[in-house]
């Protein structure tokens, strides 16, 4: 199932990026990371990624800019299916703000174990 889906994975905090990412593809998907919001949008507006994981809080761009960004351009030359925030920020306000923008849900990388993690991706890619 997981055998050539892609995931753009943008998350600043070294050690989880890495954890993901290996869990990631571990589990057969095409990852690619980036460490912050002015390289994530790069690799967004490039486009043809299944699924996004996106922090909100990064260097550069944080992950509301880049969706905003996202939201004014419609030049993303293979748009992106799934958008998903994985963030540590569970406000209310930040988080409507995104479901203004069109992602499709978000996940506390605090209350998310990496066997938890790996089931909600494979949950967010079957709603493609």
């Amino acid at each position: 199932m997981a055998k050539g889906k892609k995931i753009l994975l943008v998350e600043d905090e070294t050690e989880l990026r890495e954890l993901y990412e290996m869990l990631l593809k571990d589990a057969g998907y095409d990852v690619t990371s980036k460490a912050d919001g002015k390289s994530g949008l790069e690799a967004l507006e490039e486009g043809g990624f299944d699924l996004v994981l996106l922090d909100i809080m990064l260097p550069f761009i944080d992950g509301l800019e880049i969706l905003e960004r996202l939201s004014d351009s419609k030049d993303a030359k293979q748009p992106t299916k799934t958008i998903v925030l994985l963030t540590n920020l569970a406000q209310d306000q930040t988080i409507a703000k995104a479901l203004e923008f069109g992602v499709r849900g978000y996940m506390i990388k605090s209350d998310y174990n990496p066997e938890q993690l790996l089931q909600s991706v494979q949950d967010f890619l079957a709603e493609n």
